[in-house]
């Protein structure tokens, strides 16, 4: 072999390895950069998923702390019959799902349960020992009755003096929670303090425990193959834990101190790494191509020209085609940039058409309500000169005194137009609770009084100070009166209740009525639920819909029942996050 074929030989392999060498760089680069996007998508999946649970177990919060005060239970530390209290407790158990129900006494013997077969002690609960404090108890565990898995909830009962005579107990099925969830994607899993995964979307991955100081987790009996990397800053698991769990997955954090959970998820990496190969692979195709052209170049020196010529061809097309896949690939960006804007000003708009729908609703009694001031202004002021050309200028000053009043109430009922109507767009605030019910009562009074409509209100004695948007609440309660109204058309004694509480950092609104109540319950806030006639000029289902996102964006939240007993119809209550005087000022 001569010197140039070794010449020749000792190029294309340091051709090769350079290539190799930037192949392998625009891999890690582009997977780094995959994984990233990747993280950002598994973490909002992660946080949804914890929301959801948390919500869940809420409910059965909710429970606990609501009944721990019920008179059923109220003399059972003092040894009153148990069976009133067997029977109400059984009976919140089948309608809320719970697994048991019991209440013990300040020795933590069950004093009462919902089934049979809860008759233990227990003092030695973590629960327990915190609701003897006056606090809420909360701890995941094992329900004994059963065998399945629970997350129990303690409530303290307080006796005349102060003290904590007692506590209720929900045990929440952890089995029934799941089975809302329980498949999807991504790999979902919630572990307790002990590192034994409590709750899962992966059946089979309930009960694996992760021995201290070590990534992965382990079944209950045996070991499964696994592997840790840091990649970029993200850990990634390599294992083969079940046909439903990524082989090869990005690990997620999140603590959940609400629930003394932490969640955790396994997102799938293999479409980052075929991003990555897609990308190291065109490069490296890029390189070899350049070094082959110049290997040619440099063995046949003869057709330099030709050679030359076609180089520079197939150049120009390489570098047209990824000019127009940039241009593409920005075009597309700034497409999904202006979806994206689009889709923040068609929410924009659809609550200030709801706003507007409302107002084209009211339009007629807002019409008689400026008119019948306006014909008494022209009548006292006809009777004012009438008494001034007769020499009595007191009478004349009292229908003055009147035309002044009117005047007020006109500008009072445009002003809330006029604030209704704008499109809001300051960050919430400190508002008083009490004046956006006064507003949304005043803009719904002639829909009140023309469908005969009794109100049963009491205004706060003080400003209730809470985090809320002025107008977007008023449009929320407006609503809210509004659907009230339409559900008891034509009905014989219709009667619209309204009441404020506040309590614990928290204060509520609710709206009542005493229409048919709520088809289903579960679906009201879905968009495009109605249970109005199809065609009408309302029923498109939306403003609760609207509603539901409004009051999210405060902090608080919306939900609604059917009232028992004998009046019947359905309740909402607008939950808000209540705010000190001094932030108001």
């Amino acid at each position: 072999m001569g010197q140039g074929g070794r010449y020749l030989i000792g190029l294309a392999a340091a051709g090769l390895c350079l290539t190799l060498i930037v192949a392998a760089g625009v891999w890690w680069l582009g997977y780094g950069q995959a994984l990233d996007q990747v993280a950002r998508r598994g973490e909002a999946d992660l946080a949804l998923a914890s929301d959801r649970l948390t919500a869940q177990l809420q409910r059965y919060q909710e429970v606990a702390v609501l009944s721990a005060e019920h008179p059923a239970l109220a003399g059972l530390p003092e040894g009153a019959p148990r069976e009133a209290a067997d029977a109400l407790l059984l009976e919140i158990a089948d309608k809320t799902s719970a697994l048991a129900l019991f209440y013990v006494g300040a020795t933590g013997k069950v004093l009462a349960a919902s089934h049979p077969g809860a008759e233990r002690d227990v003092s030695g609960a973590a629960y327990f020992r915190r609701a003897m404090t006056g606090a809420l108890g909360a701890e995941p565990g094992i329900e004994p009755r059963t065998g399945g898995r629970a997350y129990f909830y303690a409530a303290p009962s307080f006796g005349p003096e102060g003290k904590v005579r007692g506590a209720l107990v929900v045990a929440a099925d952890m089995e029934n929670v799941e089975s809302e969830w329980r498949g999807a994607r991504p790999a979902v899993y919630f572990v307790d303090a002990g590192g034994e995964v409590f709750v899962s979307n992966r059946s089979e991955l309930v009960f694996w425990t992760r021995a201290a100081g070590r990534a992965g987790l382990g079944p209950p009996t045996g070991t499964v193959p696994m592997t840790e990397r840091i990649v970029n800053g993200h850990e990634i698991w390599h294992q083969d834990y079940s046909a439903y769990v990524p082989q090869r997955a990005l690990h997620l954090v999140r603590d959940l101190p609400v629930i003394g959970l932490t969640g955790e998820a396994l997102i799938d990496v293999n479409p980052a790494r075929r991003i990555a190969f897609l990308q190291a692979a065109a490069v490296a195709g890029l390189m070899l191509f350049f070094v082959s052209l110049l290997s040619v170049a440099m063995v046949r020196r003869r057709t330099l020209s030709e050679a030359n010529a076609v180089l520079e061809d197939r150049v120009t097309a390489r570098t047209q085609a990824l000019l127009a896949a940039n241009s593409a690939l920005r075009h597309e960006v700034g497409e999904r940039q202006e979806a994206e804007a689009k889709l923040t000003q068609a929410q924009a708009e659809l609550v200030q058409a709801s706003k507007l729908s409302a107002l084209g609703q009211m339009s007629a009694g807002i019409s008689h309500e400026l008119n019948q001031p306006l014909m008494a202004i022209r009548s006292f002021a006809e009777n004012g000169a009438a008494f001034i050309e007769r020499g009595h200028p007191d009478k004349a000053a009292q229908n003055l005194g009147r035309i002044s009043d009117l005047a007020r109430r006109m500008g009072r009922i445009i002003k809330n137009l006029r604030a209704f109507a704008r499109q809001e767009t300051e960050p919430f605030g400190v508002i008083d609770l009490g004046a956006a019910i006064a507003t949304a009562l005043e803009m719904t009074e002639d829909r009140r009084r023309r469908d005969g409509v009794a109100l049963v209100y009491a205004p706060p004695a003080a400003p209730i100070w809470v985090e809320a948007g002025d107008v977007r609440l008023a449009q929320v309660l407006v609503n809210l009166i509004t659907n009230a109204c339409d559900a008891m058309q034509g009905a014989q004694g219709a009667q619209l209740e309204i009441g404020v509480a506040e309590q614990d950092g928290r204060a509520s609104v609710t709206v009542a009525d005493t229409g048919p109540g709520l088809g289903d319950p579960e679906k009201i806030f879905d968009p495009f639920y109605s249970t109005k006639e199809v065609g009408a000029s309302e029923g498109m289902g939306l403003g609760l819909s609207i509603s539901y996102g409004i009051v999210q964006s405060f902090g608080g939240a919306i939900r609604g029942r059917n009232r028992s007993g004998p009046q019947g119809g359905a309740e909402f209550t607008v939950d808000l996050v209540a705010a000190a005087a001094e932030d108001a000022a």
